[in-house]
């Protein structure tokens, strides 16, 4: 399948191993790695951010695995869910610092290229969390509500 934003064809990275259940070797309790979720959660650490730390510093490969429930469904479960999807914040950001990049540099038009093809990704994820229950239904992005919701 040809990638969205690119003439060339190939297939995504690696697959994750087929495991079923939690390795006997991960030292962490499923009780603790809970805890250990919700600490992080109210730091306000994102979501991916929270695997990497339990997979480096814990050695707990897979918080599904382990407890049965994702990171984001535990945050759910104590409140800490964020407000906005973390996808759609990461690319959020990125169309703002390549907005403030095309008014500086007004004739780069190939970037300016670039900032319709991320809006054109956020659409498509708005649409898609607005389907799935992530986003309200009255909820619209913009470049101006995403710096007041980012920054």
């Amino acid at each position: 399948m040809a990638k969205m934003h690119a003439r060339r064809r190939g297939k995504s990275g690696s697959h994750r191993p087929m495991v079923t259940e939690n390795p006997e070797w991960v030292p962490v309790p499923q009780e603790e790695i809970v805890q250990l979720v919700v600490k992080f959660g109210k730091e306000g650490m994102p979501t991916a951010k929270i695997g990497m730390k339990l997979r480096d510093q814990y050695a707990v490969p897979d918080v599904k695995l382990a407890t049965g429930k994702t990171v984001l469904e535990i945050l759910d479960e104590n409140n800490l869910s964020p407000k906005l999807p973390e996808d759609l914040v990461a690319l959020m950001r990125r169309a703002i610092d390549l907005n403030v990049h095309v008014v500086a540099n007004k004739k780069d038009v190939a970037n300016r290229r670039g900032l319709k093809l991320i809006e054109a990704k956020i659409r498509r994820l708005v649409k898609y969390y607005k389907r799935e229950g992530g986003l309200p239904m009255d909820w619209q992005y913009s470049l101006k509500t995403a710096e007041l919701l980012i920054e």
